[in-house]
């Protein structure tokens, strides 16, 4: 009898035990959590930005989209204040409907998935949603197959996240122009 009674006594205790070991880890994630987010915020610099080092600095560029929904750069870097010349060149073989491609050149801190998501419900407008016009530096036209288009504009210093808004082409679409 004594037996029966011990075993569930002390599966019981080691149970507890273990929960309250499980609610100190939560603790101690939830403060490298906080630790961790916090850190990008105050990451807006131009040096911050992994690689830039490496990145030429040039205000004429030519970014190149294919059909496996890819630009062939992703950092760009050019001198703030004079005027920039983007051409993107669609080197794809599918047709516009399925696989057109434009650049989207968004203001620094605008959330990328939130304007990509808006971006989807813009076919009448190639992708380019009227409500967040103000969020857009500069685009391209939508291009197809052999396509190209050049765009100008000019920067202030800063990190500018840049995209293709064709729908489901954002998430893996997407760079940095960083202007210093």
């Amino acid at each position: 009898m004594k037996k029966l009674f011990i075993v569930p006594a002390l599966i019981l205790a080691i149970g507890i035990t273990s929960c309250g070991n499980n609610a100190e880890k939560k603790e101690e994630g939830a403060s490298t959590e906080t630790t961790t987010t916090t850190e990008p915020e105050a990451t807006t610099s131009t040096e911050t930005v992994a690689g830039i080092e490496n990145v030429t600095l040039s205000n004429q560029w030519t970014v190149e989209a294919n059909d496996q929904m890819q630009f062939n750069t992703t950092l760009i870097r050019v001198k703030a204040g004079e005027p920039v010349e983007l051409t993107l060149k669609n080197v794809g073989s599918m047709p516009v409907e399925s696989m057109g491609h434009n650049l989207v050149v968004l203001k620094p801190g605008v959330d990328v998935a939130t304007f990509g998501g808006e971006a989807t419900a813009a076919a009448d407008n190639e992708y380019i949603p009227k409500s967040a016009l103000s969020s857009i530096v500069a685009h391209t036209k939508l291009l197809g197959p052999g396509q190209e288009d050049k765009i100008t504009f000019t920067l202030e210093k800063g990190v500018y996240p840049y995209l293709c808004s064709f729908p489901g082409h954002f998430g893996i679409m997407h760079g940095q122009i960083v202007a210093e």
